[in-house]
């Protein structure tokens, strides 16, 4: 990947203030008004020149669109100057159709199940689910071929819960500047903090029942 930059590099490249590098890619979310609205932003950026040649994914809802980039090839997954390139044309379309973007509204979620032999369960996983092996890391991730469904990333577990059995807790990636309210909220709402030596890459919770939780962001990875 000749092409291949770092999050940090995404973010400082100018022109992408609208975007926000998650754990599957840079994601930014422009509001509209009606559906009308998100269909005209979804046909201008069809518009855009070789946006065939590095194709968006993109999903409307009520109140807004989603829009996310990655780059996805040659066993690489990541951040590119294409998506960089990409990003700024994208906004330049929100803008003048007078879409305003709303970076604190966006997230993507990770499913963790956890194992003493992650290769002995993965096939469980992928045939239930459907899932593929992620091309770039075929032993630890699955991912949905039809990319709807959030990712599933095997850990190995050091310390097997009592049985030998294992534990699956989710990972909520969000923007690096919205992660400490996003834990302090979690706290507030009756959660306990288990661990923070690896912040701002995750901060791992806890609801009152002991099931776990990570808040993540792509800054310090």
């Amino acid at each position: 990947m000749d092409d291949a930059i770092s999050p940090r590099d995404f973010h400082e490249a100018g022109g992408t203030e609208d975007w926000r590098v998650l754990g599957e890619g840079a994601c930014a979310f422009f509001r509209t008004g009606t559906f009308a609205d998100a269909v005209g932003l979804v046909e201008a950026v069809g518009r855009l020149p070789g946006i065939d040649a590095h194709r968006p994914a993109i999903d409307v809802r009520d109140g807004g669109v989603t829009v996310r980039l990655v780059t996805y090839e040659d066993g690489y997954f990541g951040m590119s100057r294409r998506d960089v390139e990409t990003a700024r044309a994208i906004s330049a379309v929100a803008r003048d159709l007078g879409l305003p973007s709303d970076p604190s509204a966006v997230q993507t979620l990770l499913v963790i199940p956890g194992a003493p032999d992650t290769a002995a369960v993965m096939p469980f996983w992928r045939a239930l689910l459907g899932y593929e092996p992620r091309a770039d890391s075929p032993e630890e991730d699955l991912v949905d071929p039809g990319d709807r469904g959030p990712a599933f990333w095997f850990e190995g577990m050091r310390e097997p819960r009592a049985g030998g059995g294992g534990a699956i807790h989710v990972a909520v990636c969000v923007p690096y500047d919205r992660a400490e309210a996003r834990v302090a909220a979690a706290l507030a709402a009756g959660g306990t903090l288990v661990r923070d030596a690896y912040a701002p890459a995750w901060w791992t919770l806890a609801d009152a029942a002991g099931n776990e939780a990570d808040i993540s962001t792509t800054m310090g990875r």
